[in-house]
């Protein structure tokens, strides 16, 4: 499955255009590397992503297949880290 449909189908992110840009801007990576949008996730990746106001990793455990409800969404996959991140003032 592509990197973009797992992230909105998992409910990581709103939308999967949303999800396209994020990786385009390069603040998702996949085991450390920048991700595009259309690669494909594997159970065991570790997705990484550097939102404006905190770093989120999660290991993927699973691919759904179809459209998930909001509970079993977070089944497929595993918070390594989440964490406040301090936002910049200028």
């Amino acid at each position: 499955m592509r990197l973009d449909q797992y992230l909105k189908q998992c409910r990581l992110m709103k939308r999967r255009s949303e999800a396209k840009r994020a990786c385009d801007n390069g603040i998702i990576t996949i085991d450390q590397v920048q991700a595009k949008a259309s690669r494909e996730v594997q159970p065991g990746n570790v997705i990484a992503i550097a939102f404006v106001d905190r770093y989120l990793d999660v290991k993927v455990l699973d691919i759904p297949k179809g459209n998930v409800s909001k509970a079993a969404a977070k089944g497929f996959y595993q918070v390594e880290r989440d964490e406040e991140r301090e936002l910049l003032k200028l």
